[in-house]
């Protein structure tokens, strides 16, 4: 495979400008439907509004202090962004006056409850003025104007409207005044990174440098001596050793971001830190970033990443432990680190097409991410386990609910993880029936339009749309796993391994309107062995097919899950399309089985279980408990 480095910029393409069907057009679906209004729903409930609402007096301590001294209310502003962030995505392929209604008047609290210097948080103005920028470890602040800010960039291309975009754009003025080395300023960052990645897109929206000079700024001050945390605690009256989780690893602050080569602590914290670090590498060219970022995917990848793409295998930190733990039934594997290793995927294709990456926001995507959201769009999973004894269920509402906005936002916004463009290259990172608009630097004006019936099936074929003949590269994924991999073009075979660069068949041509591309990928059964470093894993093996992972679930195959014992050499499998499961394909396969009919009473015995001959079904994981409740499993035993 060709290996090339390039200094060119990808950008994502806008949400509005990729028009989805098939697979990823029933989960927006499923999002504009139900999943919206539920999230403004629920945080109604929880008491969202109120406590933004000046006209009304402040709810006060709702949820109470935490031994770490902050309450998960602390959060508030961050759920109600990302539902906004969702709702205004959603709109474009819903148009839904009563939702953007109930959207404008949120925003309209929020310019009210807006402080004259641009300050806006509900904690801090409503529950604990006196607390404003004293504890930005823990308290969350910067988090939550974070994703207010993207929520007032999506809101405002949604709909044009810029009232929330412009509160936010006065508050990061403030901060850029409140932030920095000259006398008076903070020389601080947040304990929950998120605030830079949100500049990058204020940035990109507004066209002022200044915001990506103030992500660059709390990406470069990250970990740096004398250790900003520390100061901040003395300077408050706290003990700075004094805190839950006593390491500054937590928040990935321990050392300066381009020294760090191990990826530790709170997982969601660690994607939106690297995601942050990936866009102000694309946008100043910054390959000590990248380096960084470079050794840290690895040793993500390679050593601390489930086969889900589920990260975080710890409940007690909300992240990392050591290297190859990786239980299955405890899994915690949390939705939002998996939306957040989607972004840093994403964002690592910025400085050009890599497959590494992208083969990794897929399997993310699908298998851990998405599992986060129930097919209807109503109920969410937290935490992900890839084993459960058939106690484990989606839930309507959590006392932090920062995961269903999360992934419904990522599902609304699909599109444009999906494409990407550079001034001369238009890139395919995702494949799955859409129509996407291109305005590239030589003027030209290019649709591309996706047939296929991706995941189920491997066929992918694009129409190039154009006005006049154009000259560029489209570049187009070839999965490492799609081993086989055939393309034409106007049904002329393409030498793929020739053109294929970084993972990536890059084709440079003038392209004519209504050239037709045919992409196969090659969908086959595959099984998947673990490192035997994972413990958890020894003699077991998963099924991948395509970019999905496959479990079985006890509704299919009855009680005991792990008497299943899979072929060294898989047989043929049969697939069956399953309509209860939005026309999902599962795949039944010969399998051995213990019989423990005859086991008797005896806890241990000198024999083991006898074997006999049957069949077992498997389904896509991202679907488990959609049916009814039961045993899952995605390990099984394999045969020596």
């Amino acid at each position: 495979m060709t290996k090339t480095k390039t200094h060119r910029q990808f950008r994502p393409v806008g949400v509005p400008d990729v028009s989805l069907s098939g697979f990823w057009g029933k989960w927006q679906d499923a999002v504009c439907n139900s999943t919206a209004e539920t999230l403004l729903d629920r945080c109604v409930e929880a008491g969202m509004l109120r406590a933004i609402d000046v006209d009304q007096p402040s709810p006060g301590i709702v949820i109470p202090i935490q031994p770490w001294g902050g309450t998960t209310q602390m959060f508030w502003d961050s759920d109600l962004g990302k539902s906004i962030e969702t709702i205004a995505y959603s709109l474009y392929r819903q148009p839904n006056p009563k939702l953007e209604a109930r959207a404008d008047a949120i925003i309209d609290l929020y310019e009210k409850l807006q402080d004259e210097d641009g300050y806006v948080n509900a904690w801090f103005q409503r529950v604990q003025p006196e607390r404003r920028w004293t504890n930005l470890r823990d308290h969350h602040e910067l988090y939550c104007a974070g994703h207010l800010m993207e929520a007032a960039v999506a809101y405002y291309q949604a709909t044009g409207k810029r009232k929330l975009l412009d509160v936010m754009i006065r508050f990061a003025d403030y901060m850029i005044k409140v932030f920095g080395h000259g006398e008076g300023q903070l020389p601080g960052y947040c304990g929950h990174e998120e605030v830079e990645l949100a500049l990058v897109k204020l940035a990109r929206v507004t066209g002022e440098k200044k915001y990506l000079d103030l992500a660059k700024f709390f990406v470069d001050e990250r970990g740096r001596e004398p250790h900003f945390f520390t100061d901040e605690a003395i300077r408050d009256g706290r003990d700075p050793a004094s805190f839950i989780q006593k390491t500054y690893e937590y928040g990935q602050a321990h050392e300066p971001v381009r020294d760090q080569r191990k990826v530790v602590g709170h997982a969601v914290r660690a994607m939106y830190l690297y995601s942050g670090m990936a866009d102000i590498a694309t946008e100043y060219n910054d390959d000590t970033l990248t380096e960084a970022l470079e050794a840290l995917w690895d040793d993500l990848t390679t050593k601390q990443m489930y086969v889900t793409g589920g990260i975080g295998p710890a409940a007690s930190n909300e992240g990392f432990t050591d290297y190859f733990d990786l239980p299955n039934d405890t899994a915690y594997a949390e939705t939002c680190a998996s939306v957040g290793l989607v972004f840093w995927a994403s964002r690592m294709l910025g400085r050009g097409p890599d497959r590494r990456y992208a083969d990794i926001m897929e399997q993310a995507l699908y298998n851990g991410a998405l599992p986060g959201l129930s097919i209807d769009g109503k109920t969410f999973f937290y935490d992900n386990p890839l084993e459960s004894s058939g106690k484990h269920h989606r839930w309507i509402w959590h006392h932090c609910p920062c995961c269903p906005p999360n992934i419904a936002r990522l599902v609304t916004s699909i599109g444009s993880y999906m494409y990407a463009a550079a001034d001369d290259e238009i890139a395919v990172h995702l494949y799955g029936e859409s129509k996407a608009n291109f305005s590239l630097a030589n003027g030209s004006e290019v649709e591309l339009t996706q047939n296929t019936n991706y995941p189920w099936e491997g066929a992918v074929e694009f129409k190039v749309g154009l006005k006049a003949r154009s000259t560029f590269a489209l570049s187009l994924r070839v999965p490492e796993w799609a081993v086989g991999a055939t393309l034409t073009i106007n049904g002329e075979k393409v030498d793929v391994a020739s053109h294929l660069v970084d993972g990536y068949v890059r084709l440079e041509r003038e392209w004519t309107d209504g050239d037709r591309l045919a992409l196969d990928l090659p969908l086959a059964l595959r099984p998947q062995y673990a490192n035997p470093k994972v413990r958890q894993d020894v003699g077991r093996v998963a099924l991948m097919r395509g970019p999905l992972v496959y479990c079985a679930e006890e509704v299919d195959n009855g009680k005991d899950l792990n008497a299943i014992v899979l072929p060294r050499q898989l047989p043929s499998a049969q697939t069956s399309v399953l309509g209860d499961l939005n026309g999902a394909v599962a795949v039944d396969v010969e399998v051995m089985r213990e019989d423990v009919s005859d086991w008797g009473s005896p806890l241990y015995r000198t024999e083991p279980a006898k074997r006999a001959s049957a069949k077992a079904r498997f389904v896509p994981y991202h679907l488990w408990d959609n049916r009814e409740p039961g045993e899952m499993l995605v390990w099984v035993q394999a045969d020596k």
